[in-house]
């Protein structure tokens, strides 16, 4: 009978497979140990390209399209031609309407504000006006996802995670990017997303604004003695024995990975938990709005039955997050700007669950010295048109509409660029969307072109091949 060689050439070669694999998970292993042990992380702070204006991001995201010739984008021409045809002889044209709210000038720079804001007018004089935005396409679900990631066609990473992975985080402790409240539609978890970037660049996710688990939480804070939101912390272990349980699931993420290559999900996964672990001791008390004194709680809107209180916790939550190092914050006002009927009273409703939250935020930004650091931007996906639509109300308008920037750098009391006489289309210093963001992306001391990851193949960046960086914005 023939000797059998139980070590065939096959074997031998999937037995030093396995072995080179073992290394590896050996050597993997022992990098994560050692960053657990150090405090270290994948999001330590980075260099800037260049000196940085602004440190945070707080976006204020004003969902469903806010009509800027009904809030900062007066036109005079508009009002005395409000039930006229569009365009003079042109059969079926649509009517103008003329905005049923009046308009003032407001601080030493005389910007004009509508009445419907009367908080944030008092703040004139820190708003960076910008007039004359435009984007690709009038549909909310393209512009609101262009908005977030400079693309409508294709899934890219967020403007948040690309300012985690460009400056990695302040305090390890706490994510360095937060979504309160983000819409379920219009692209869902693509808005705060991280895309082909890390895993840990993308957003930590509270609440929906189809499901309000962040405003119920806040409430049972508010009726509860004791520590808020338990659910955070793990009372069935100790940290001692937390620590092992995470050790040994780290030690089997990181065997898969050594085993099967480079495995961005799993990466994620080994820094989620270690983040979940270190947030516990942080996360509760930064919540906790307890702390804070009654007058602050009242200038925010704060209140059982305001239609304030649930925006306005959510702007006072973000400034403890920046305070407590949190890089990037995003909030979805509780209110759709969408107005095509009603415009007159539900663009009203919708201005008064957010004015005195997003004025209260500058000014507590303003008193605290946080300011300076930190950019606060409101804008929308696009604006709506100067001719009625649905008896009274507008259409998206993506050619020419307004966002406001404050802090971080920019010029106070600055309104940039022009619509047309009637609000239509963007005619004077037009600002398109990867322009946006590329400044802002310069405030934050990156370079737009530099900020690259290579991914099948080729470099991308936040901005494309496209963006300027509009330096008359900074101060």
């Amino acid at each position: 009978m023939a000797f059998m060689n139980p070590f065939s050439r096959r074997a031998a070669l999937k037995s030093m497979a396995s072995g080179f694999g073992y290394l590896a998970f050996a050597s993997l292993a022992q990098q994560a140990a050692a960053r657990a042990s150090s405090g270290g992380s994948a999001l330590d702070p980075k260099p800037t390209h260049f000196p940085a204006r602004a440190k945070h991001v707080i976006f204020l995201c004003m969902n469903g399209g806010p009509s800027h010739v009904d809030l900062f984008d007066y036109k005079p021409e508009l009002q005395s031609r409000s039930g006229q045809g569009m365009k003079a002889g042109e059969i079926n044209a649509p009517k103008l309407l003329g905005s049923p709210f009046k308009f003032s000038q407001h601080g030493e720079s005389g910007m004009w504000i509508s009445e419907v804001l009367p908080e944030i007018a008092k703040h004139a004089d820190d708003l960076c006006v910008v007039r004359s935005m435009q984007t690709d396409l009038p549909n909310h679900s393209q512009a609101f996802v262009q908005m977030h990631t400079g693309s409508f066609q294709f899934v890219r990473p967020s403007f948040g995670a690309w300012t985690l992975y460009g400056l990695g985080t302040e305090n390890a402790n706490l994510p360095g990017f937060v979504t309160l409240n983000p819409p379920s539609d219009n692209g869902g978890a693509r808005n705060y997303g991280s895309g082909f970037l890390p895993s840990i660049c993308q957003a930590t996710k509270i609440g929906t604004n189809q499901i309000p688990g962040f405003y119920a939480a806040f409430l049972k804070i508010d009726q509860e003695p004791g520590p808020p939101l338990k659910n955070i912390v793990n009372d069935k272990l100790t940290t001692a024995g937390q620590r092992s349980q995470l050790d040994f699931i780290r030690d089997l993420n990181s065997m898969k990975l050594a085993r099967d290559g480079y495995h961005p999900e799993i990466e994620g996964a080994i820094e989620s938990f270690e983040l979940a672990f270190r947030m516990q001791g942080e996360l509760p008390e930064l919540l906790d709005l307890r702390g804070e004194s009654e007058e602050a709680q009242a200038a925010y809107g704060i209140g059982a039955g305001k239609p304030t209180d649930r925006f306005g916790r959510q702007c006072m939550l973000a400034r403890k997050m920046v305070e407590g190092g949190v890089r990037f914050v995003e909030i979805t006002a509780p209110t759709s700007w969408d107005h095509h009927f009603q415009l007159k009273e539900k663009l009203a409703e919708s201005a008064e669950m957010t004015d005195r939250p997003v004025a209260a935020l500058l000014a507590d930004l303003k008193q605290r010295g946080l300011l300076k650091d930190t950019l606060v931007v409101w804008a929308g996906e696009f604006g709506r048109t100067p001719y009625i639509q649905g008896g009274a109300g507008r259409d998206h308008n993506n050619k020419g509409y307004t966002l406001w920037m404050a802090g971080g750098g920019v010029k106070g009391g600055l309104a940039y660029g022009e619509t047309d006489e009637i609000g239509h289309e963007a005619v004077d210093k037009a600002v398109h969307i990867h322009d946006w963001h590329a400044t802002m992306l310069h405030l934050l001391g990156l370079d737009h072109t530099k900020l690259t990851f290579n991914y099948a193949g080729r470099d991308f960046r936040l901005t494309d091949v496209h963006g300027r960086v509009v330096t008359d914005l900074m101060s």
